[in-house]
């Protein structure tokens, strides 16, 4: 399913009224009508309140005020908006709703007698906000925020932009919201989501050529289109089919990141991995692993990998591997940065580049020097500094960043202010496929599209959840899938097994080992349990 911005909803709503010839007011009243039957499922008759401002989005409230007062529901509108500014087809559905004698009234503020024991219906402002509430409507907005009543947003919560999540200095907090055509990028995007409470989503008579069309490029990951991209395993096949991953990973202290990356590998369906470790540490792996594979590295003698390491992991790439995992624990220094730098410019197997490796990337050029195909999966933290590290006055994601570590936690608040721009923006630049982990996650493509994931819960917030990730994008690469595909259904997989293991365990007591056992369960859901 596609997520759109604002502006890609007024392309949508001007190509269905010239193309289809079906008039502005059609569409606001099957959007009317839509809210109303969602209200009808949801709640059984009570008093409704329905707070409408004085553009389109006001005037989708008030169909669904008459819809629901023809059903003998108790309703009326507050207008938080003066009536001669009322926009054309908001003021043609109040003179019907006048001639059914719906009770109306004008005010700028309301009062709690208004809400008491009242449903809210927020159809105060739209998807086409661009500034800040203020004022009277941002005072009315906290006054319904902080009472008792259940709140149906239409479309969007009133205050929330609908192209980042972000509050616009005030917010409505629905318990539901139901919006049309496709979700806007505001609704999946925190704290947008959390404003948005439960989301439907209604086609009002938009044709499907337009939802589905190829100039929107940004898209929601859905179980029932991602079945299809896990790489099959015929009956007449080998270990060697099913790709060869080396991980590169672990340093003293840290040796567990390369074993969850590793098992991660294992359990994603890789038939061979080695886990190629500082030689020094490398009696502790030999003591832990089973089914993996071992490859000691040149290393500074206190566990930590010597830039000599290149050489030794390039050959091996070459010879025996189809993709390399680097960076789980690698630990940071000047050697692993000339190492970095040298494998970036020389490997022509895949890479996927995580935690310590990407904080050891200091030059914008080992991108542009890659021959091979490269995957970055940064936490909000880790894109931060590396856009402090590689950006000199560049536009990420139409901001201006500069070149200084000590702008990392302003980069990090730029970065969740507008999730997916800065990916777009940073894969467009460099080349990379991004995943920006966070919630949610982004994939974020070259050619310029970006995907959403739904999977996924507060408990992954733990250490090593990423090393499994890892270690999961680079066994779907080993088995066929191109960087993207690879990027896309690791990260949806990833989460779903997050969510099913949080189903056993809690979001409190999860830790990254228990998403690993949790992936087997998680290939049957996605396939169907009878697949397998």
């Amino acid at each position: 399913m596609k997520v759109i911005t604002a502006e890609e909803m007024v392309w949508i709503d001007r190509k269905t009224i010239e193309d289809l010839g079906i008039s502005g007011s059609v569409l606001m009243e099957r959007a009317g009508l839509a809210v109303a039957a969602r209200i009808k499922e949801l709640f059984e008759r009570r008093k409704v309140i329905v707070l409408a401002g004085g553009g389109n989005n006001g005037g989708d409230g008030v169909v669904v005020a008459r819809e629901l007062f023809n059903s003998g529901w108790n309703v009326k509108v507050l207008f938080l908006a003066k009536r001669e500014r009322l926009g054309p087809d908001c003021r043609r559905q109040f003179v019907i709703a006048q001639k059914i004698g719906l009770p109306m009234q004008f005010r700028m503020k309301i009062t709690s007698a208004d809400l008491h024991s009242a449903l809210v219906v927020d159809a105060l402002l739209g998807t086409g906000l661009n500034k800040d509430v203020q004022g009277d409507m941002a005072e009315s907005i906290s006054f319904l925020n902080n009472s008792d009543s259940s709140v149906v947003s239409v479309d969007i919560p009133s205050g929330i932009s609908s192209d980042t999540g972000q509050v616009m200095g005030a917010a409505v907090r629905a318990d539901y919201t139901a919006t049309f055509g496709l979700p806007k990028r505001g609704h999946l995007l925190y704290p947008g989501a959390e404003y948005s409470g439960k989301l439907f989503i209604d086609n009002i008579g938009f044709p499907e050529s337009l939802l589905s069309s190829e100039d929107l490029k940004v898209e929601l990951l859905e179980k029932g289109s991602l079945a299809h991209l896990l790489p099959e395993r015929p009956k007449y096949s080998h270990k060697s089919d099913y790709g060869h991953v080396l991980v590169v990973a672990g340093s003293r202290g840290k040796t567990g990141a390369a074993l969850m990356s590793a098992k991660a590998c294992l359990r994603a369906g890789s038939g061979l991995v080695t886990i190629g470790v500082p030689e020094s540490l490398l009696h502790l792996f030999e003591s832990r692993v089973m089914e993996e594979m071992t490859l000691p590295l040149p290393d500074q003698g206190d566990g930590t990998l010597s830039s000599e390491a290149a050489d030794v992991i390039l050959r091996f790439l070459s010879e025996k591997t189809d993709v390399l995992a680097i960076g789980p624990g690698m630990g940071v220094s000047g050697e692993t940065q000339k190492l970095m730098k040298e494998i970036m410019r020389s490997s022509r197997s895949p890479i996927v580049v995580d935690a310590d490796a990407i904080n050891s990337i200091t030059d914008k050029s080992v991108f542009e020097k890659a021959h091979a195909p490269i995957v970055l999966t940064p936490h909000p933290g880790e894109m931060a500094r590396l856009l402090s590290a590689v950006s000199s006055r560049q536009s990420i994601g139409g901001r201006q960043v500069r070149e200084s570590k000590a702008q990392d936690s302003k980069f990090r608040t730029e970065i969740e202010r507008d999730r997916i721009n800065t990916a777009l923006s940073f894969s467009g630049e460099t080349g990379v496929y991004l995943i920006l982990k966070g919630v949610p996650t982004i994939v974020a493509e070259p050619e310029g599209r970006a995907f959403v994931n739904s999977t996924g819960n507060p408990g992954m917030a733990t250490a090593g959840s990423g090393d499994v990730l890892t270690g999961m994008v680079a066994a779907f690469i080993g088995q066929g899938l191109s960087p993207l595909n690879a990027s896309i259904i690791g990260v949806y997989m990833h989460g779903l097994a997050g969510d099913i293991a949080a189903m056993d365990k809690g979001e409190h007591s999860l830790i990254a080992s228990d998403i690993i056992e949790a992936l087997p369960t998680a290939f049957r859901e996605l396939r169907g349990k009878e697949a397998e």
